[in-house]
């Protein structure tokens, strides 16, 4: 009698297990026909025989030392072939190299065919209504209103010689490069020859311009890829006239004191920020791991970001926590959403672990703050053969999947009624962003 009640217990525990481990079918089928809003990514823009598109990102990964990919971004994962078939009509199960070729041919077919509506196309094969697009410029085949415009500002909190900051590592000498740069590509589009002198000069007419451009030319929000260069730790406020010696000083040429050099940067952000919230445009922030092998993790822990959204000067400008923390810091972006002008999305997290784990993150969110959620892909320019269109698809189902896992468990332990559970569904997929950015927020 006791060995069959401890099986009859063990088989109630594997079935319950199992029920919480599994999408609710009619849930999903409504969750797959929700047109969608991107809130991260970064597509690559149409380019002619011979071009390079350099704007896809400010900081590009590529050209680092590479380091091991995940299991489930290695071109093995089976989510790429589905990529394949659901995209192109792929009629195999291997990734032969013969198969593949065929393969290719049949993308550059449907590329010849859809022309400069490429992009547009691609949107449509994955559910996305509108795709927020991280680059330094749109470009060909990139135009609202299917993709809305987020550029980079990072550079503007670095104006002085950051030669002992690119020093800490190789992948910072790359990315101090490509700041400095972007940099100079700011003040010629403002018709500026170089640096002011003075520290209240370059806010009013260095930063204040290029946001007020970026805005005038369909920004929807600006991003920050702080955690690649320093720390997300950007300290107690400083005023102007507390840093405005270092500016003056340093501005002249000299490499300035990492110390001092930080409490500008410290009072750079917050200056950038709140003028973006002037601007009505939300701050996106990259938070949790990044690629590289010298990446800083504990620097870009979303909690290390308090003293920023604690600012009671700061409370009109929304941030956004990309990534959600991706890694180990998701549990802290739970508590940070109770903010008021705190939201995060759950990009990068849909190719970096698995369906069932992100299902995992993405019930502790719900169960926390879900109107502060949103989803977001974090596409981007790879090989010919898994380009971010496959990312795109990989990554468009397996958030769709783990968010009906998510709530069929929610359901099922009696937290939310079927009702709910829908409306969850559209809220991460399209009704929270669309909010946010002041968009219609009914979902098709």
């Amino acid at each position: 009698m006791v060995m069959r009640t401890a099986v009859a217990l063990v088989c109630l525990f594997l079935i319950s297990a199992l029920r919480a481990q599994t999408a609710d079918p009619q849930l999903l089928a409504e969750i797959n026909k929700v047109k969608a809003i991107d809130n991260h990514s970064h597509p690559p823009k149409l380019v002619a025989p011979g071009e390079k598109d350099d704007d896809f990102d400010a900081l590009p990964c590529d050209p680092l030392e590479p380091s091991d990919a995940t299991t489930i971004t290695r071109p093995g994962n089976p989510q790429y072939i589905a990529a394949w078939k659901a995209l192109y009509n792929y009629p195999y199960n291997d990734r032969s190299p013969e198969h593949v070729k065929e393969l290719l041919q049949s993308k550059q077919k449907v590329m010849q065919e859809q022309g400069d509506n490429y992009p547009n196309w691609v949107l449509d094969q994955l559910g996305i209504e509108t795709e927020l697009a991280n680059r330094v410029a749109l470009g060909r085949g990139l135009q609202p209103p299917r993709f809305r415009w987020v550029p980079f500002d990072d550079a503007l909190m670095f104006p002085l010689k950051n030669s002992s900051l690119a020093s800490e590592s190789p992948d910072r000498k790359f990315f101090f490069q490509r700041e400095t740069m972007l940099l100079r590509r700011y003040l010629k589009d403002i018709d500026r020859d170089g640096l002011p002198p003075n520290l209240q000069d370059y806010v009013v007419k260095v930063i204040t311009p290029v946001l007020e451009m970026q805005k005038k030319n369909g920004a929807v929000a600006i991003k920050f890829e702080a955690a690649y260069l320093r720390s997300l730790d950007f300290g107690p406020a400083e005023h102007l006239q507390s840093v405005q010696q270092v500016y003056a000083h340093f501005v002249k040429g000299n490499v300035p004191l990492t110390h001092d050099y930080i409490r500008l940067q410290n009072f750079l952000f917050r200056t950038i920020a709140r003028e973006a919230g002037r601007l009505g445009l939300p701050v996106h922030i990259h938070t949790g791991g990044g690629c590289g092998s010298y990446f800083m993790l504990m620097g870009s822990n979303p909690a290390l970001l308090e003293s920023i959204l604690n600012d009671p000067s700061l409370r009109k400008t929304n941030f956004v926590l990309l990534h959600g923390g991706a890694g180990p810091f998701t549990k802290y972006v739970d508590y940070l959403l109770m903010k008021p002008n705190v939201y995060a999305d759950f990009s990068e997290q849909t190719w970096l672990i698995s369906t069932r784990k992100l299902s995992e993150i993405l019930r502790d969110f719900l169960e926390w703050y879900p109107e502060k959620i949103m989803f977001g892909t974090d596409l981007y320019p790879n090989t010919p053969e898994i380009n971010w269109e496959e990312i795109g698809w990989q990554t468009t189902q397996s958030a769709r999947e783990a968010l009906a896992i998510a709530l069929t468990g929610m359901m099922q332990d009696g937290e939310i009624t079927r009702e709910r559970a829908l409306e969850l569904a559209h809220m991460a997929l399209h009704d929270n962003a669309a909010k946010l950015y002041g968009w219609t927020t009914t979902a098709k």
